[in-house]
């Protein structure tokens, strides 16, 4: 059988992988805090006929080797940490991170989780949680008749009260990680420590290299339209003449079949 086959039938299987992925950044371009996917290829081992620097005769070294690939596959994905657009709403609580570092939340199994997605509002007991009720940690907690809340570039979290009294809630710090993009993704714009990327050191935003808070400002994703359309073609393409060559190899097969019959 031809190797040929195999060989683009690998490089098929990975465009595909590619699409799937290119499909995941645009269909998430809307989500807060979201950051673009890229796939990472690696060639796969190669048949050796000749090696490189051997003697094709006595005292004589061949310049190049002779050796042909089996193809190619799909060896990681992983997170763009570029800044997205700063979107300004105006809503007391959506929180912007400017620069590097995530929110720390609490997951429901105890766990502590982090996510770029500052859309955050209060729970009935006053408590400041996620779209999806997750507590923000350390906890920040309002009670009280507030008709104001300020959060500082650096963190701070204060209330005023209707009898103009103002008061501290807390002070919101933010993880950073040496390698964030060995983050595991949870979904729900979630993220999770991982061996690979290493343990997080949290600190008051502003300070030691972490970014700083925008109040009334949300991170849109760093997804971009037109690279990822750009990608789409290239995927496309180079599936399609995968497949080609499959069809080639076919030819050249039916061709053999028809001179031995």
């Amino acid at each position: 059988m031809m190797k040929a086959l195999y060989t683009s039938a690998t490089g098929m299987k990975a465009h595909q992988f590619l699409l799937d992925v290119i499909a995941n950044n645009l269909a998430n371009i809307n989500t807060t805090g979201y950051k673009r996917v890229q796939v990472n290829f690696q060639d796969l081992l190669y048949d050796k006929f000749v090696a490189a620097g051997s003697e094709s005769a006595q005292g004589i070294e061949t310049p190049t080797g002779l050796q042909v690939g089996s193809g190619v596959r799909v060896v990681a994905t992983n997170k763009v940490f570029t800044q997205g657009v700063q979107e300004n709403t105006g809503r007391t609580l959506d929180l912007a991170i400017q620069g590097k570092g995530f929110f720390q939340i609490t997951h429901p199994d105890g766990t502590v989780v982090y996510t770029r997605d500052g859309t955050f509002h209060l729970n009935s007991a006053g408590e400041v949680v996620t779209s999806e009720g997750l507590k923000l940690e350390p906890t920040m907690s309002i009670t009280g008749e507030v008709v104001s809340i300020s959060i500082g570039s650096d963190g701070t979290f204060s209330t005023q009260s209707t009898d103009g009294s103002s008061q501290s809630v807390g002070t919101i710090t933010l993880a950073t990680f040496p390698n964030p993009a060995g983050l595991e993704s949870m979904g729900r714009n979630l993220l999770r420590e991982t061996t690979a990327s290493g343990t997080a050191t949290t600190g008051t935003p502003g300070q030691t290299g972490i970014g700083e808070i925008m109040q009334g400002f949300r991170e849109s994703s760093n997804v971009e339209v037109v690279t990822e359309l750009v990608n789409l073609i290239i995927a496309q393409r180079a599936y399609e003449t995968s497949a080609r060559a499959i069809k080639a190899a076919d030819d050249m097969l039916q061709t053999t079949n028809r001179i031995t019959a």
